[in-house]
């Protein structure tokens, strides 16, 4: 038995793991590289191994560094199913095709303006190829047992990070392999805490917090305090969110302090149409994470729902305060990154972001102090406050993913250390080894490793 780290190693994206044995290939994950030029490019190069020769995909979640890859697999020739929860599969019947045609936007816009160094700039792939790998879902049950190769089975448990995500079980010839995918954080306001896993022969672990703790402040009393002191000398908070997850937690926090009184009558705009989409499917996905139906119907109404894109425009000519959540979450793209141009510029404002910001991005750039960023070919300012909500992250931190690991009876034969950047893998790695003695290891992109 083989496996091979296609992508995540070394890095927070790219998610692929390729298992082999006996003739069968699985893709666990199946993700785009995002954030730094030389990680993007990697979507653009031919994988190592042929997609007309894998049986099957398992995805953990539907975010688009675990699952935005597919379009293209399946474009150059993938043939078999794509298994996920069926909360996943409702997700990336939003999320793959809005990929797609963001990618077609971009690079027309590219075109109109001239700032691409490739002539004419094209997309990775298209609307219509997103739509055409939707048509290899096969959705499944959580705790459902079923066999995705031949000899091979996998399962689904909760992972609690968005709706939909899952701890991956894959079993072949009595040997238990284990995915954490993106773990969850126990005791989250919204979401199912992550289900305990007592047993795996190998294990696959997440490390994107792996060297930091959560803040631990009251995230409703941050965003109080954030609004307040904004919309108090006229200006508006924009919320780079992920429309999946972030942006729902988001409202429902937003909500409460409106219901109770605690920031006034600041109106808030859901400027995208995916989180709005993916708003509908958190509701109606209700064994999917701790809300009801009423409590999901009160957080989607708090705001007002911007489809339109004359309107998402109009938003960033009108001096009102208000609050405006618009994907992307790290700013790479969408319809965020035309309010910061208007509004990263003016100090009066704060550009507000909601979890984990990857090296590369806008959204790291600008936490980090940068006082410009590059928007379509040009430098803007950024003279707005910056905040991020740390404590809203829908990934567990490092000791909350040692917590997970200890319901483990006995340790795996090897846990491998992956989805993070490099000081947050090593620490994890660290942890694992001197907390509870099990052998780990951090593995390179494209490493092959024998599981004996």
């Amino acid at each position: 038995m083989k496996l091979t780290f296609l992508g995540a190693a070394g890095t927070v994206t790219g998610s692929k793991y390729l298992i082999e044995a006996n003739g069968a290939r699985i893709l666990i994950d199946c993700g785009l590289f995002q954030g730094f030029k030389q990680l993007r490019l990697r979507n653009w190069a031919p994988l190592p191994v042929d997609p007309k020769s894998i049986d099957a995909v398992v995805l953990t979640h539907a975010h688009i560094d675990h699952s935005g890859y597919l379009p293209l697999f399946v474009k150059n020739g993938f043939k078999g199913p794509v298994y996920s929860t069926e909360a996943t599969r409702d997700l990336c019947a939003l999320l793959l095709p809005d990929s797609g045609f963001l990618q077609e936007k971009d690079a027309e816009y590219a075109n109109k303006r001239g700032f691409s160094k490739h002539h004419p700039a094209l997309p990775l792939y298209t609307l219509s190829d997103a739509n055409a790998s939707l048509e290899r879902f096969s959705p499944k049950a959580f705790e459902q047992q079923v066999e995705v190769a031949k000899g091979w089975s996998a399962r689904f448990l909760t992972a609690g990070h968005i709706m939909g995500a899952a701890v991956v079980e894959l079993v072949h010839g009595g040997v238990k392999m284990v995915f954490s995918g993106d773990l969850g954080r126990p005791g989250s306001a919204t979401m199912l805490d992550p289900a305990a896993v007592s047993h795996a022969d190998y294990l696959v672990v997440e490390s994107t917090y792996g060297n930091r703790a959560h803040d631990k402040r009251d995230p409703e009393k941050v965003l109080e305090d954030v609004i307040t002191r904004t919309t108090q000398r006229g200006g508006t908070v924009i919320i780079p969110s992920f429309a999946v997850g972030r942006a729902q937690t988001l409202l429902y926090h937003i909500e409460r302090l409106k219901s109770s009184g605690r920031i006034g009558p600041v109106p808030v705009f859901l400027d995208s149409p995916m989180a709005i989409n993916a708003s509908k499917i958190f509701c109606a996905h209700l064994k999917d994470h701790r809300l009801s139906a009423k409590q999901c119907r009160q957080a989607c109404e708090v705001a007002r729902y911007v489809r339109d894109a004359e309107e998402s425009k109009s938003l960033t000519v009108d001096p009102m305060p208000k609050i405006i959540i618009s994907a992307s979450g790290m700013a790479t793209g969408g319809r965020v990154v035309h309010h910061l141009k208007h509004y990263a510029p003016d100090p009066k404002n704060t550009i507000l972001f909601a979890g984990f910001q990857a090296g590369g991005t806008r959204g790291a750039a600008m936490v980090a102090g940068a006082d410009e960023v590059k928007i379509h070919g040009s430098y803007f300012p950024v003279r707005a406050e910056v905040e991020i909500l740390s404590m809203l992250s829908a990934h567990a931190d490092g000791e909350e993913v040692l917590a997970w690991l200890r319901n483990f009876k006995a340790p795996p034969k090897m846990t491998y250390i992956t989805h993070g950047e490099p000081t947050g893998s090593d620490a994890l790695r660290h942890s694992i080894e001197e907390e509870l003695g099990w052998p780990c290891w951090v593995p390179d992109y494209r490493e092959e490793v024998d599981l004996r």
